[in-house]
């Protein structure tokens, strides 16, 4: 049988020709995020903040198809290296069945919670409290299209056919980008169009996703009726329920930040969503390679190619850097540019360009320990990927703020993100050099 080209291929090259689709679809899947708030924001400035207060309960709806997403990617790739066509189809059918049962948790939390947490998280601003709301519930409700379109998109992914990647992600961006000032503005839906737009798009992605790996994965099979298999089952959550953990508990942390923030006001909650949408777009190139990276790494892991490893884990922190530096000059030198697209008032804006600065330099210095983090989950080191992941969102950002937060200036807030990261990476650094010693000694198992 050919070896598969994660195998053989140029590490360089390979890099790249893995990380480039999924920049793209991360960025088409960025950019309708981006629209929506746009699009949200000539509703009214509560409808942006409404947004920006569902967003990391969003976080932690896409933290379950995360989690399920790694585990099946890292044990795909380990199997497909190894050779083990079995085990590839009971993790590919566990997957599945993972995916709908996290749909079911979401919908179930969203009937519990959705109304309680706006009650807490909106200030006592009804306005606000209803567009996020109307926007939330609908994405909770209808979230099975994003479960399943995690466990499509990976399939292709963890067999290296990034390119496949591109085509699910477009059929849900750009379905949302054209539904979108429709259930917005010509119908009047407001925040609740929005959602509309969003969950017909997610079930576009899904749909596409079954109909590309039927035709064109066939290194990847699946079963029509999904029979998971419970030692499957549990290599995926070994490996994914810290990464869920990680973006659960990043989610409490965004949380945390929102209120530390509406203290100084609803606008600086505004701000931070607007950067929040603006990271999405702006670190496509660092997430797409880094994403590219572990099924590279798991693969090579399993086929023992240590030197393959490193050089692929050395290259990603170039890319990584050459792909986000455009972007760095961009948001330095043109702020006001970008904040304009959201129909900002004199107070957001006021608030928005020393943030944006301060963001994008936080951004710039958090490259060394995504590239840490991704690459230790393709070698299954959850834990370690998960403190690296942990220190950077969310210890050292919390406490940096609640340290500065005295200080009684938003600008210092902002300041805790670069703090938080610069601290963060000679640990990450560390425990990569550590834990790829341990696994790819010649002693170690695989």
């Amino acid at each position: 049988m050919r070896e598969n080209n994660m195998g053989t291929g140029k590490v360089s090259r390979l890099v790249l020709t893995t990380g480039i689709p999924l920049m793209l679809s991360l960025l088409i899947n960025s950019l309708y995020n981006f629209v929506d708030s746009v699009f949200v924001s000539r509703v009214a400035e509560d409808a942006l903040t409404g947004l920006s207060l569902a967003a990391p309960v969003q976080m932690m709806v896409s933290a379950l198809g995360l989690g399920n997403a790694v585990g099946l990617n890292a044990a795909i790739s380990r199997a497909l290296g190894a050779g083990r066509r079995d085990r590839v189809r009971r993790t590919a059918d566990s997957a599945i069945f993972l995916a709908v049962c996290a749909w079911a948790l979401i919908s179930v939390a969203c009937l519990l919670g959705v109304r309680r947490y706006f009650e807490w998280q909106s200030g006592g601003n009804a306005m606000i409290a209803q567009y996020g709301r109307d926007y939330l519930s609908i994405c909770m409700l209808f979230s099975l299209g994003q479960m399943g379109q995690w466990v499509f998109d990976r399939f292709v992914i963890a067999s290296g056919r990034s390119h496949l990647f591109l085509f699910t992600l477009s059929a849900a961006s750009i379905t949302n980008l054209i539904l979108d000032p429709v259930f917005i503005f010509a119908f009047g839906l407001g925040t609740r169009g929005a959602a509309i737009a969003t969950v017909i798009g997610q079930h576009m992605g899904l749909l596409a996703g079954v109909l590309i790996n039927r035709r064109w994965n066939r290194e990847i099979e699946f079963s029509r009726v999904p029979r998971p298999d419970l030692e499957s089952v549990k290599t995926i959550l070994r490996v994914g329920i810290p990464s869920t953990l990680v973006q659960v508990l990043t989610s409490f942390v965004t949380v945390v930040m929102n209120s530390i923030l509406l203290a100084f006001s609803s606008t600086a909650v505004a701000v931070y969503g607007v950067c929040s949408r603006m990271m999405g777009v702006c670190t496509v190139g660092v997430h797409g390679i880094d994403n590219g990276l572990i099924p590279i790494v798991a693969y090579n892991y399993g086929a023992r190619r240590p030197d393959r490893v490193h050089e692929a884990f050395r290259w990603a922190l170039v890319y990584s850097a050459v792909f986000f530096v455009p972007f760095l000059i961009v948001l330095e030198c043109a702020p006001q540019v970008v904040l304009r697209l959201f129909n900002a008032s004199p107070e957001m804006m006021g608030i928005g360009v020393p943030a944006v600065r301060t963001m994008a330099l936080a951004w710039m210095v958090s490259i060394p320990n995504l590239v840490s983090a991704f690459a230790l989950q393709g070698l299954s080191l959850p834990r370690h990927s998960m403190i690296v992941t942990l220190l950077r969102q969310a210890v050292l950002p919390v406490t940096l703020a609640l340290a500065l937060r005295p200080l009684g200036r938003v600008e210092y807030i902002w300041f805790a993100f670069v703090l938080a990261e610069a601290v963060g990476i000679p640990v990450a650094l560390l425990l990569w050099r550590k834990g790829s010693g341990a696994v790819l000694s010649p002693g170690a198992g695989a």
